[in-house]
């Protein structure tokens, strides 16, 4: 039986969201229930993988079919398609099953010729509004079909107005119109090697063609990889029945949202335009009105809006994205879909559906990504900050940003791939903008209103934008712009607030973010669904503290080498590298040893009642010691300039160090416990100077304080077996010194695959594992993360050699595989073990749900980490 590869509206539903795509969905539910929509029908998903699979062609069973449903939308509709009497003109629209606003193309009028033109003519007796229809027809034509770039059009259209002395596009008469139609032709004859087609289906299946080639455009590319959507979905296309908004002052369109997409806030939102198609409000060509307003131009429109907007988010249980045209004075429902929103309105929203009882909690859980909450972490202005604004903007996607001023997507590419910031200045963004947009600190336009494309895409990423700032005026061959008396040449900086829309000359200090009420419950019911433990990697008081304000559970990594980045220390840490015997090896740590006690009782302090895993001394000495090169131009300089021989001897005796420390392979050389088991006199330091700030506090009737020593690097249970004897006899002297008992927990970091595989003989001496999968990916793979990184992973995530980079997502099949084996031997020897990860994937929520099912006790991250580690280890548990 041949799969079916066209649906009438009234044939789907949300159930078909797979094959239907997202808005073909939405069109066939919102007929089912009975509002007004535009008749018409979806070819699938699956046509557009047959159009692939057959080289880019449409079958000619596909067109037959698609001609088929042409002919039963024309007695459907009473109208001709092209005909010269009563014309049919539909829209051609892409539709994901994922949502990817704006990355795909869209035509409207399609249908139009210079017959079929004067049929419009005779059914609105309007030449003027049949011609507008005709031009933007061909224009959005020769840029979709035919690739031809959008200012080649509008320069032509700017030189009629300026011919005609007029400033506004409705006010071009219907002569100029018709003109300009012949114009646009002659473009696309020139710039195409074509002639417009005049055949209505000749323009329907380039058109269907071209918007299934939209699915591996550039911007669609980057949206899915940012947003990780499989790229085999394909989309879908809508043909649907023209309706008609830019008929004249009954007429106009808009787009609305069931909730307020920036704060959640419970009320109608949204913007429209009389007389106007629905590319003109998201294109951002022209300011809109605030949809509130709307009844002073339609008196009774609002509340027609409103019941359409309880009705569609009654029935999908969430927020909706709608997009209307009222065709003198009668409503059309275009589409409806889950409205985008900032992290923030996400929360809101989730909270006030569940207080109104149409969602449960799990529900509410559900719907927030993990990634979102991240957002929510965004940086806002210093209210401190004496700075005033240069001009307001409206504020579209929340946090605040600072960078150097870019005009072109190619200049932000270019400099955000260096890592300097940037902030994207255009009169208004388009899909061809991704890359900028992606590489950008924020984003700020000229024009276009809360629900333009650079609003929408923003929000979905959670960059800073103001967009529609009036006073900002770009002169975009000039590199230049003029706003609030100030020039700004490319290269300026200036700061941007996108929650007020104010834009600032200059750097401005930002502020770190604060956690909300909706925040703090919805993560509260998070924290109730997940079984995985969150903890957090921190090396300071002050990053403990964060890390608590965050919800973390305990401290899975404070890396003590991080304490010795300081200039104080870094003399000290060079002497006892430096040191030719045991004793003054010995003086230089008892030197050390104060600064370490106070570092952990700093952090013990501001994590009081939860554990705090400290891993002893990792990284190889010479990492403390500069670099080679730069030990030699110093020398060389210091010489020349005729520096005293005490300097020289330093640096001397530095270099001398630094070359007898140097390795072939320093990540696999001398470090981690090999470094404790032949200096055992470093790792006998900090183990008391642990468990000496342990005891001070204990003193001080802080007693719930509870430190766990972590030795890095084991691959031999013997090495664990030696090291953990070394640090419990250090323990007990304290204890016996101090007059105080505490709790004495040793573990070990498993980042070898060695580890995993011996881990019944190591968990025999570990009282718990922590994986350390950065080093762990790499001895697996093989890979030095940093040269790799550098080198070819980018090439074999673009060729799919790899499906992610091993260092972000965990490699399941193979590191995975390790853990697992490492889980199921330790737990076996040791059933109390306790079981965590450490590395960077602990914060990643693809990574978190393998450790979920790998039944770890719990993942650690960073700080900031924390409240997407905990939402993504309950969305692992609500999936089972």
């Amino acid at each position: 039986m041949a799969v079916k590869l066209v649906y009438w509206f009234e044939e789907g539903g949300e159930e078909q969201r797979a094959i239907l795509g997202g808005k073909g969905a939405g069109l066939a539910e919102m007929t089912r229930i009975g509002l007004p929509v535009p008749q018409g029908f979806t070819i699938t998903t699956q046509a557009c993988k047959t159009y692939y699979q057959s080289g880019k062609e449409l079958p000619e069973s596909l067109k037959q079919d698609i001609e088929t449903h042409m002919k039963g939308l024309e007695d459907k509709t009473g109208k001709n398609f092209g005909g010269r009497h009563e014309p049919l003109l539909v829209s051609v629209r892409s539709g994901a099953p994922i949502s990817m606003p704006g990355m795909m193309d869209t035509i409207l009028n399609l249908g139009l010729n210079d017959q079929s033109v004067m049929g419009l003519y005779e059914a609105t007796q309007d030449l003027r509004f049949s011609y507008d229809c005709y031009r933007r027809f061909i224009q959005m034509f020769g840029n979709v079909v035919l690739d031809i770039a959008h200012h080649e059009f509008e320069r032509a259209f700017s030189q009629l107005k300026k011919d005609e002395g007029v400033v506004q596009d409705q006010e071009v008469p219907a002569q100029g119109l018709r003109s300009l139609v012949e114009t646009y032709k002659d473009i696309i004859r020139q710039r195409a090697g074509v002639e417009f087609p005049s055949d209505p289906y000749d323009q329907l299946f380039m058109a269907v063609s071209a918007v299934f080639r939209s699915w591996n455009n550039e911007r669609a590319i980057i949206y899915r990889k940012i947003n990780k959507i499989p790229d085999d979905l394909g989309t879908a296309v809508n043909i649907q029945a023209m309706v008609f908004g830019n008929m004249g002052s009954d007429s106009g369109t808009g787009v609305l949202f069931t909730r307020d997409p920036s704060t959640g806030e419970h009320v109608l939102y949204g913007e429209y335009l009389m007389n106007a198609q629905g590319e003109d409000v998201v294109a951002g060509l022209r300011t809109p009105k605030h949809i509130s307003e709307i009844d002073t131009d339609l008196p009774g429109m609002f509340d027609k809006l409103s019941q359409v907007a309880r009705l569609l988010e009654n029935h999908y249980k969430d927020m909706q994205d709608i997009e209307f045209t009222i065709e003198r004075n009668k409503l059309h429902v275009l589409q409806t879909r889950t409205g985008k929103r900032t992290a923030q309105a996400s929360l809101e929203i989730a909270r006030a559906m569940v207080k109104e009882g149409q969602i449960s909690k799990e529900t509410a859980v559900k719907r927030i990504r993990p990634e979102e909450v991240s957002r929510l972490l965004h940086r806002g202005i210093d209210p401190k900050a004496r700075a005033e604004a240069l001009a307001q903007g409206l504020p579209a996607s929340p946090g605040a940003a600072t960078g150097m001023v870019v005009f072109s997507t190619q200049a932000a590419e270019s400099l955000g791939e260096k890592g300097d910031k940037v902030i994207l200045v255009r009169p208004e963004t388009t899909p061809d903008d991704m890359p900028g947009i992606v590489h950008a600190q924020g984003i700020l336009t000229s024009r276009g209103g809360m629900t333009c494309h650079a609003a929408i895409v923003a929000r979905g990423m959670g960059k800073p934008a103001v967009v529609g700032c009036d006073a900002l005026r770009i002169d975009l061959e000039g590199n230049k712009a003029a706003i609030g008396g100030y020039e700004l040449n490319e290269g300026d900086v200036i700061s941007i607030d996108g929650g007020t829309g104010d834009i600032f000359h200059g750097e401005i200090p930002l502020v770190e973010p604060i956690m909300g009420e909706s925040f703090k419950e919805v993560l509260g019911w998070a924290d109730e669904l997940r079984i995985l433990g969150v903890k957090a990697n921190a090396d300071t008081p002050e990053d403990a503290s964060r890390a608590r304000e965050f919800g973390a559970e305990g401290i899975g990594l404070c890396r003590t080498e991080h304490m010795f980045m300081g200039h104080d220390r870094m003399t000290v840490v060079q002497q006892m590298i430096l040191a030719e015997t045991e004793a003054l090896r010995q003086q230089a740590l008892d030197a050390l040893l104060p600064m370490q006690e106070q570092d952990f009782y700093g952090i013990l302090k501001a994590m009081r009642g939860y554990p705090v895993t400290i891993r002893l001394l990792d990284p190889p000495l010479h990492e403390f010691l500069p670099n080679i090169e730069d030990l030699i131009r110093s020398l060389a300089e210091m010489k020349a300039k005729g520096a005293p021989v005490s300097e020289v001897s330093r640096v001397e005796d530095l270099l001398r160090k630094a070359r007898g420390l140097q390795e072939m392979n320093p990540m696999l050389g001398m470090r981690g416990c090999r470094l404790g088991i032949v200096y055992p006199e470093i790792y006998e330091m900090q183990a008391r100077a642990i468990f000496q700030a342990t005891a001070r506090l204990v003193k001080d009737g802080i007693s719930d304080v509870f430190p766990e020593v972590m030795i890095p690097l084991v691959g031999e249970a013997a090495e664990l077996a030696i090291l953990r004897e070394r640090v419990n006899e250090v323990a007990n002297k304290v204890q016996e010194e101090q007059h105080v008992e505490f709790p004495v927990v040793i573990g070990t970091m498993i980042e070898i695959p060695r580890a995993c595989l011996t881990a019944d003989e190591i968990a025999e001496h570990a009282q718990f594992f922590s994986f350390g999968t950065n080093d762990l990916t790499q001895t697996t793979f093989g890979y030095s993360r940093d040269d790799a990184e550098a080198k070819f992973l980018h090439k074999y995530l673009g060729e799919k050699v790899l499906p992610e980079n091993p260092f972000a997502v965990l490699d399941r099949k193979g590191v995975g595989k390790l853990v697992e084996a490492a889980v199921e031997l330790g737990r076996t020897r040791r059933p109390d073990l306790v079981i965590g990860i450490c590395g960077e994937h602990g914060g990643d929520p693809s990574s978190i749900e393998f450790f979920h099912m790998a039944k770890l006790d719990y993942v650690s991250c960073s700080p900031y980490r924390v409240p997407v580690a905990r939402l993504a280890a309950a969305h692992a548990a609500l999936r089972g």
